[in-house]
């Protein structure tokens, strides 16, 4: 993609609305998940509770559940909503199919919380699809950031199957943890990627 093209086109308005998106989207499930924490009353701990435990419903509806769920359906719309923009410039259903996957499954996070059956349906959407979007970003991503987001991927995808080997040290939480994070980091890295673009930044330039 030539640096004018960009510069000159209507280009340069989706790239800014996809990558504000995406990174305000990581930004939202990062600072969701920690206020959750803050705010759920019950013991908890992140090595030993699931992140989803905390839209679990207890004899009360918990101001963590509240926080959980509108914080993964407004971030799950905003991925959703950002792919979108994302296939219309670059045009690679390998990597957006499993991002508007990714969003998908966020959304219903909190569309469907507190039912460990649905909960692992999607956990397992989102962890698959979100690893699998951050390797494959490799392919409009420049150095050294297409590495560094591939990286992202694969831990999140040896998390994702071995997870069971890594519970005795980290604990269920802490291994889940390793698992999405990088999910989440990697939606962040990506927005702001996007969003340099935008601006012609020659060192952002994807191929």
């Amino acid at each position: 993609m030539d640096i004018n093209e960009i510069i000159k086109s209507d280009i340069r308005a989706s790239l800014a609305k996809s990558g504000l998106l995406l990174f305000l989207a990581g930004f939202f499930i990062f600072m969701g998940i920690i206020t959750g924490e803050i705010f759920y009353t019950a013991d908890f701990s992140a090595r030993d509770n699931y992140i989803g435990e905390l839209a679990l419903k207890t004899d009360f509806r918990q101001a963590s559940a509240a926080i959980f769920d509108y914080t993964m359906i407004a971030a799950g719309l905003m991925v959703m909503i950002g792919t979108w923009f994302v296939n219309k410039i670059f045009k690679k259903y390998l990597l957006t199919i499993p991002m508007a996957l990714l969003g998908t499954g966020l959304t219903c996070f909190g569309v469907f919380p507190g039912q460990l059956l649905t909960y692992n349906i999607f956990a397992l959407i989102v962890f698959l699809c979100g690893s699998m979007s951050a390797i494959v970003s490799f392919k409009i991503v420049s150095t050294p950031l297409r590495y560094i987001f591939a990286c992202f991927g694969i831990i999140s995808l040896i998390f994702l199957m071995f997870q069971k080997h890594f519970i005795l040290t980290l604990g269920v939480g802490g291994a889940e943890r390793w698992l999405f994070y990088p999910v989440i980091f990697w939606i962040i890295g990506m927005g702001a990627y996007l969003l340099g673009i935008k601006d012609g930044h020659k060192n952002t330039l994807a191929v």
